[in-house]
């Protein structure tokens, strides 16, 4: 709902004959000296009417949306989360989600920039129901396909008086922004070419002199719109001035463009970011003057960084791309997303894109910019891998261990149990490089020298290696790790009470000898695994894998004397740590 406000108001309700359903209600106020010229627009009846009702629009129609990318970059994470809570909405309301692309920049735009944009959109799961590739009722949906339809509404304009040709030069204009800042006034627009006569323009058509198409905007009155997430906003005319909407090599300019195409392909709710505010007085003005009522807008919010500036490049990743290419789900990107500037009233965190269907209003989303936070995204992308079916969770983690080199083989018994194993160190897919290396690696050498271990080394801990060793090389262990986790189980016991050891005192110790580490995932499933790791035969070289053998073989080589009788080493080693 909004409404352009001057004295005395007079609120005219705009109907045209052939618009789609859903555009019958839109208000607008005008001085009286403004009415004459837009009831001049041909096949549009008018009436006056009292005080606006504050309809929706949506209530008499089809909820249609759109989101419109320029292809001049990747999709940013700002725009990603426009395009999402657009198809929210659409979603929660059962009406259409379309995709435009303005590629009106013709310089700046490339096809390998609307691709991507495109593979981005559908690797989150937005799908649109009109849009490139899909087509629709509404096409076509290229800006640069629709020049033919932005310069007969221009002529249109120019018929009806609300748009009049500028013959001023770049110089000439550069001049008026100077004497105003010498004024200390707006940099509007003076006029110079609003009232010329029909003998000076045809002169300068005669002579060829280039021209653009500038709208003439009210010199009274005020622009107040409902905003459906920022509330009242209003601004006043006299600081805009008549501005462009073709420039004088024949192309639209950005709010024309954006005008003409939301009102013919019947959009109901503009949800944007908040840059584009300011741009509403100019397209209101342009959908009145066409007669075309103006859909609801709802300006989203900023995404802020950590500093609480806008959010860019040098803050880190910040297209979905990037993202991707981390290793990201599209489900952990969609669900951070959506929190930012909106949640459902709960304590909730945790969303399906189903269940952001379902909960999503737009009178929940908060006006106030929203912080970026890195580290609290790779830890919801952690909540939805582990989230994934097992066998989906296997299959990219598998596929990324062989693409990686670490595994020659994507499936399988062992990829299964170290995926189960491991995933609750996985944040984003890479992270699960670095859990399988953990692993297979075995650095005794420096966990016995830390002053973390020291405890652990000055609790007989020769001996104990000494009646590992023994059972190793007897067959017992490996016996008992064939068995699987019953068999380490059993062993364990048995071994516990030989040594008269249970608890802390016999599984640390066990940790460190046969792992190298003090801490880790399940030491019991980590040495069936690394025992299955040996004989399963699809550790590539390159991964670095310490086997069983080899770790018993340096348990035997350990000088424990030096171990036990060299502290300076272990302090120096834990100064150096810390």
């Amino acid at each position: 709902m909004a409404a352009l406000t001057g004295a005395p108001w007079m609120r005219i309700r705009v109907f045209p004959e052939v618009a789609p359903p859903f555009l019958r209600h839109s208000s607008l106020y005008f001085t009286n000296r403004r009415v004459s010229n837009f009831c001049r627009i041909r096949n549009f009846s008018v009436s006056a009417s009292s005080i606006p009702d504050n309809g929706n629009i949506a209530a008499e129609g089809v909820v249609r949306v759109r989101f419109a990318p320029s292809p001049t970059g990747n999709l940013h994470v700002g725009g990603a989360r426009t395009a999402l809570f657009n198809y929210l909405f659409a979603r929660s309301k059962g009406g259409k989600f379309v995709l435009r692309i303005e590629d009106t920049d013709l310089e700046r735009s490339t096809k390998e920039s609307e691709e991507a944009v495109l593979r981005d959109l559908s690797w989150l799961g937005l799908d649109w129901d009109e849009g490139p590739g899909i087509g629709g009722d509404y096409g076509p949906y290229r800006q640069s396909e629709r020049n033919l339809l932005y310069k007969q509404y221009a002529e249109k304009l120019m018929e009806t008086g609300d748009v009049y040709r500028c013959f001023c030069s770049s110089e000439e204009l550069e001049k008026m922004k100077e004497i105003a800042k010498l004024k200390n006034l707006p940099p509007v627009y003076s006029g110079k070419w609003a009232n010329a006569t029909d003998e000076e323009v045809e002169e300068e058509l005669a002579k060829g002199t280039p021209y653009t198409y500038r709208f003439r905007v009210p010199k009274e009155g005020f622009l107040k719109i409902n905003d459906l997430i920022r509330g009242e906003v209003s601004w006043n005319l006299n600081t805009l001035g008549d501005f462009v909407i073709m420039r004088s090599n024949g192309q639209p300019v950005y709010n024309f463009c954006v005008t003409v195409d939301d009102a013919t392909m019947a959009i109901s709710h503009v949800i944007r970011a908040e840059e584009h505010l300011p741009n509403t007085l100019r397209q209101a003005l342009i959908y009145k003057s066409l007669g075309f009522p103006m859909p609801n807008f709802a300006h989203v919010s900023l995404i802020l960084a950590p500093d609480r500036s806008k959010l860019s490049k040098r803050h880190g990743a910040t297209s979905v791309g990037q993202f991707r290419e981390m290793g990201y789900l599209p489900q952990g990107m969609v669900n951070y997303l959506a929190l930012l500037g909106w949640g459902d009233g709960t304590e909730n965190e945790f969303f399906t894109l189903e269940q952001l269907v379902e909960s999503f209003s737009i009178d929940r989303v908060n006006k106030s910019g929203a912080i970026f936070d890195s580290t609290k995204l790779r830890w919801m992308n952690g909540q939805h891998l582990r989230a994934l079916p097992s066998d989906e969770l296997t299959k990219l983690v598998g596929g990324r261990w062989k693409s990686t080199g670490m595994l020659t083989e994507s499936e399988g018994a062992f990829i299964e149990e170290a995926v189960e194993l491991l995933k609750d160190g996985i944040d984003v897919i890479p992270d699960s490089d670095k859990q399988l290396s953990n692993l297979l690696s075995y650095p005794l050498h420096d966990t016995l020298t830390s002053a973390e271990a020291k405890p652990v080394l000055d609790d007989n801990l020769s001996d104990f290696s000494a009646s590992l060793i023994a059972a190793y090389d007897s067959g017992e262990l490996l016996t008992a790790l064939e068995g699987g986790h019953a068999g380490w189980k059993n062993w364990v016991k048995s071994f516990g009470k030989t040594l008269k050891r249970k608890g802390k005192s016999l599984f640390m110790p066990l940790r460190v000898l046969l792992t190298g580490k003090l801490h880790g995932p399940d030491m019991g499933a980590s040495v069936v695994l690394l025992h299955q790791a040996g004989i399963c035969g699809v550790v590539a070289p390159q991964a670095e894998f310490v086997p069983l053998n080899e770790r018993f073989n340096m348990l035997r080589q350990l000088d424990w004397e030096a171990l036990t009788k060299n502290p300076p080493l272990v302090e120096a080693t834990a100064t150096t740590s810390n």
